[in-house]
């Protein structure tokens, strides 16, 4: 009875624990939810541009026999370029429209609250200065690769399905497009290449964006473009060089990340001749600098957060 009874109130104690610790990504959770809420345009916007490409690209469709016909006259290692342009250039688009919305969003995150008084209303909630923060940073870090990625895949998707169709109410081999694509190998080496050089890479900047975004009055973007112009010229002028510029806007279009070889530089990541290095990724010095980086603007603007008011 006695062995009974103390067990009881340690399963208790065990029982109440489990919540505690279960609730702790919770606020976290529902910030990331806020921000996507608060934010409708980040997939509104996406979904609005896939749907003006794929009219084009349904347009585009009635020279789609020609076209195939003449990329069967092709040397194989051709063939995939030729067949692939229109999702290459599906792809490329939303990569740039990724680095557009981590850009305007993150110069803007934090500022917005300030601006329309709303912080006010977020700070009388039990969540922490640190969990808004890391839930904005989540949106270009996380978020919005990952949204590409689905968008971007669901686009190609029904852009094959089209094609088939086409091709075989022409009478073509519909077998040639899939095996000429080899779609599966091209997501796969789309989601590698997003989340690490458009994702990872850049992080930095965003970070600097958000802790520009907690500080100033107005002019977000514009504070933030200053000091890069600043330490750019004085460079210019003593040195002759534009490392430092270079570096920032390297970082921003994720050039200098080892995350994939290709054999030529102007082959598009997703080719078949690309071959995907995460190992190599996750060596370079140059990552974890940056991620450091991004780790002293995040607490600096989780400070930033603490202290200032609306504007």
């Amino acid at each position: 009875m006695n062995t009974q009874s103390s067990a009881l109130p340690e399963s208790f104690e065990a029982q109440r624990a489990a919540p505690a610790a279960l609730s702790a990504t919770r606020p976290l959770y529902w910030s990331i939810r806020r921000e996507l809420w608060e934010n409708r345009w980040i997939y509104i916007g996406e979904l609005g541009i896939a749907v003006v490409f794929l009219f084009g690209f349904l347009v585009s469709t009635v020279h789609l026999p020609a076209h195939m016909r003449a990329v069967a006259a092709q040397e194989p290692s051709q063939r995939w370029e030729a067949i692939a342009m229109p999702y290459n250039i599906a792809a490329g688009l939303f990569m740039g429209v990724l680095i557009l919305m981590s850009v305007f969003y993150c110069a803007d995150a934090l500022h917005s609250e300030r601006r329309d008084r709303s912080i006010l209303f977020w700070k009388s909630l039990p969540v922490s200065d640190l969990t808004t923060v890391l839930a904005k940073a989540s949106i270009p870090l996380v978020v919005l690769p990952l949204l590409t990625f689905a968008v971007t895949v669901a686009l190609q998707i029904v852009m094959l399905l089209l094609s088939s169709v086409v091709l075989a109410a022409s009478g073509l081999s519909v077998a040639a497009l899939w095996t000429g694509l080899s779609p599966f190998s091209m997501w796969g080496k789309l989601f590698h290449h997003l989340l690490t050089v458009h994702a990872l890479w850049p992080f930095p900047v965003y970070c600097w964006l958000l802790l520009v975004s907690a500080w100033a009055r107005r002019a977000t973007l514009l504070w933030a473009a200053l000091p890069v112009v600043a330490i750019g010229g004085v460079e210019k002028l003593i040195f002759n060089t534009s490392r430092f510029a270079e570096m920032v806007g390297g970082r921003l279009i994720g050039a200098g990340a080892s995350a994939d070889i290709t054999p030529a530089q102007n082959m598009f990541p997703m080719g078949p001749m690309t071959h995907i290095t995460p190992g190599q990724f996750l060596t370079t010095p140059g990552l974890w600098i940056g991620l450091a980086v991004a780790a002293v603007f995040l607490a600096a603007a989780v400070q930033m957060r603490r202290y200032r008011g609306p504007v």
